[in-house]
């Protein structure tokens, strides 16, 4: 088993496919399947008295750098999917514990046990996040099995699939060599040829191909989005829904000028082939990606693991994305499905810090300054607004003051006025709500608001959400922060997949039972919107309400998750009006998207 570099440093480590099988009862019959490329055995589990076919092959197997290619083959006996799939080759934090490879396009399929082939049941799938650059479907703290085994305890049973996808520079090429190649976006292409797969093949499980919702979290809501969005919002009529947390309404901003910024995108592609030893010759060349498709693992691995770690991004290329976000909202090119979408009150935690001249904090109005132009405005955005970069950026100073009580995170969920004296405020910055307020919105906040304004304008159903809760554990520094919400949404009690000290519902933390019962009722909300695309239902309360813009004399109204104070309620969707609207009437220009 080859370990390399830093992926050796993060406890990872380049295997077969499928990792060790995953233990069933021995006592139990074992489930079989039979797709149309031939039969499968799987697990049967009567703790949660479901079926579990694990590592199932969607593609064939893959091709670095180039796009996956449909099964075109069938086999005679009986395969076994007893076994997670290794991750796909990935750098960061997320790999930790688990085995990695470039044969990794495969998923799994969780149900509940004793059902036939005509049940046509619901089914959600799971999109993994971390950045594009990092994660898995065999990551436990994506364990279907306790949304299913509450959707079977809530009468209406459904089931759950996850999939890998490729990541990094494998999976997200970004250059003029790679959309000349057609190798642009190929993470999302995996993707949309899984759901291929789940459409065909999934009444074999007792699933319904028509009743198939899409979900996921960070960069995988951000994928959501692009399925949602592809091809300029055609429908393939590969799911009927979708649900989003954190990340919806646009490709998550990476590059200053966003789609527009081709230049990055080039250099950090160029920098790769260039610390390819095999490919350095190649730069600049139509070679170049060929030379890296049959280069030595070992020599891509060790630039990656490099100064060219990214970030790799999608790109605009006029195929999988043919057009901007914001004018695919505009003209209505999008299927017209019901979506649920939402974010994190204070996702700004885990993206403002570090915005400050060479990687530091942010203390003054010049360092804030600083963030917007080196960070957010540059020349593209400039030329395409007709405004100076100084005056976009004297605007977005303006439209997020130095004013901590309207900064995040809130100085209700964090009772605390940085100054000199402030625990950690050598790494924060004494203007940290104020970054955090600015790079929460760009990176996550208007365009989740954004795209269910255009739902509404559309006549189409739409659901919005802030999460709210600072989990137990988190310091008040970052409060309801990016991520936190995953564990609520899994119903994940036991924590599966945390370390000891990220346990996200500790036995002794006080309060611990509310925030347990909050779980179950967002568990219960999206269930609900998988099985019947309406998050509503006896089990979540109070009533969620449609996105109508009539409710708040122009704005919509959301369902804020809370443990203190009334708990949870629904809001006017205004907070910070005048900068999200700045933002939504300059995305094209300032953030190319």
């Amino acid at each position: 088993m080859l370990r390399l570099s830093l992926l050796a440093a993060f406890g990872c480590s380049i295997s077969p496919a499928l990792a060790a099988p995953v233990a069933g009862d021995a006592d139990s019959p074992v489930p079989t399947v039979t797709v149309k490329n031939g039969t499968f055995s799987g697990i049967h589990s009567q703790s949660y008295n479901q079926d579990y076919f694990l590592g199932m092959p969607y593609s064939q197997k893959a091709v670095r750098f180039a796009q996956a290619e449909p099964l075109n083959s069938t086999w005679e006996g009986v395969k076994e999917a007893t076994a997670y799939p290794r991750h796909c080759i990935g750098y960061g934090g997320d790999e930790v514990g688990y085995e990695l490879s470039e044969d990794c396009l495969y998923l799994n399929v969780v149900r509940p046990a004793g059902i036939s082939e005509t049940a046509d049941l619901p089914v959600a799938v799971w999109i993994h996040g971390g950045g594009l650059f990092m994660g898995g479907s065999a990551d436990k703290r994506y364990n279907m099995s306790f949304m299913v085994e509450s959707s079977v305890k809530q009468g209406t049973p459904m089931i759950g699939v996850s999939l890998n996808y490729r990541l990094s520079a494998f999976g997200f090429l970004a250059s003029k060599e790679a959309v000349d190649a057609g190798v642009t976006n190929i993470g999302f292409h995996d993707q949309r040829l899984a759901l291929r797969w789940v459409n065909e093949n999934i009444a074999a499980f007792g699933g319904s191909p028509k009743k198939v919702t899409i979900f996921g979290e960070s960069s995988g809501a951000e994928s959501v989005h692009a399925q949602v969005f592809a091809f300029n919002g055609r429908d393939d009529g590969l799911f009927r829904g979708a649900m989003a947390q954190s990340g919806f309404g646009q490709s998550i901003f990476r590059f200053r000028g966003g789609f527009n910024d081709t230049v990055k995108r080039q250099e950090t592609f160029d920098s790769l082939v260039t610390n390819v030893t095999s490919c350095a010759s190649t730069v600049g060349t139509a070679d170049a990606i060929p030379c890296l498709r049959n280069a030595p693992f070992e020599e891509i691995n060790h630039a990656l693991n490099g100064t060219i770690a990214g970030p790799w991004a999608p790109a605009f290329d006029g195929d999988f994305f043919a057009d901007y976000p914001v004018n695919q909202l505009n003209n209505g090119k999008f299927p017209k499905i019901p979506i649920l979408i939402g974010e994190n009150t204070d996702e700004g935690s885990a993206f403002g810090v570090g915005r400050g001249p060479n990687g530091g904090p942010i203390n003054t109005d010049a360092d804030f300054e600083w963030a917007i132009k080196n960070g957010l405005v540059g020349s593209q955005a400039a030329e395409a607004s007709g405004k100076s970069i100084d005056v976009l950026t004297s605007e977005l100073m303006a439209l997020y003051p130095n004013i901590q009580s309207v900064g995040i995170p809130s100085m209700a969920s964090w009772p605390e006025v940085i100054n000199a004296s402030t625990k950690g405020v050598e790494q924060l910055g004494l203007q940290y709500r104020r970054g955090c307020a600015l790079y929460g919105d760009v990176m996550m906040h208007y365009a989740r608001r954004r795209a269910n304004i255009a739902w509404a304008k559309a006549g189409l159903p739409s659901w919005s959400f802030r999460f709210d809760v600072t989990t137990p554990g988190s310091p008040g520094s970052v409060s309801a922060t990016h991520f936190q919400e995953v564990a609520y949404v899994f119903n994940n009690l036991n924590g599966d997949g945390y370390t000891e000290d990220q346990k996200p519902f500790p036995a002794d933390a006080p309060g611990i039972a509310t925030n347990r019962d909050l779980a179950f009722t967002i568990s219960s909300a999206w269930i609900n919107f998988v099985t019947g695309l309406d998050p509503n239902g006896d089990n979540v309360k109070p009533a969620w309400p449609k996105y109508d813009l009539a409710a708040g004399g122009g704005a919509g109204q959301n369902m804020v998750f809370a443990v203190e104070g009334e708990g949870s309620h629904v809001e006017i969707d205004d907070y910070r009006a005048e900068a999200m609207n700045w933002m939504i009437e300059n995305s094209l220009t300032v953030f190319g998207a």
